[in-house]
């Protein structure tokens, strides 16, 4: 099952290429791209703002009484919810993202990766 999980922003990192750090649930934080909401208001979302997050991608942006709701009835999931928490602590790791899924990572992080640096 692939959920769509609530994440506060903490931090935008690269208005370029329009990353932040979420952290969800459980105080994981990760790096996700913001591509398809953007960083610019009306639509977009920027630090302390709550994002729907799936596939390394924030999807919609949402209020702070939405993401609780949210959460409340993901937990109703129960295992379907752990292992998307699980997947998205493994999937987004500290290890050079694919967000595309095309098996290519962005050249600057494969070069800060090459060089032992994170992105």
């Amino acid at each position: 099952m692939c959920l769509g999980i609530p994440g506060r922003i903490v931090q935008l990192i690269d208005g370029v290429e329009q990353r932040a750090i979420v952290e969800v649930e459980g105080g994981l934080r990760r790096e996700i791209s913001m591509a398809v909401i953007g960083t610019e208001p009306p639509d977009g979302a920027g630090e302390g703002d709550w994002v729907l997050i799936h596939v390394g991608f924030a999807m919609a942006r949402l209020d702070e009484e939405e993401a609780a709701s949210t959460i409340e009835t993901l937990r109703l999931f129960g295992s379907a919810y752990e292992d998307e928490l699980t997947d998205f602590a493994s999937r987004f790791s500290d290890e050079p993202d694919d967000l595309a899924g095309d098996g290519e990572i962005p050249v600057a992080e494969a070069e800060l990766a090459a060089e032992g640096g994170s992105p």
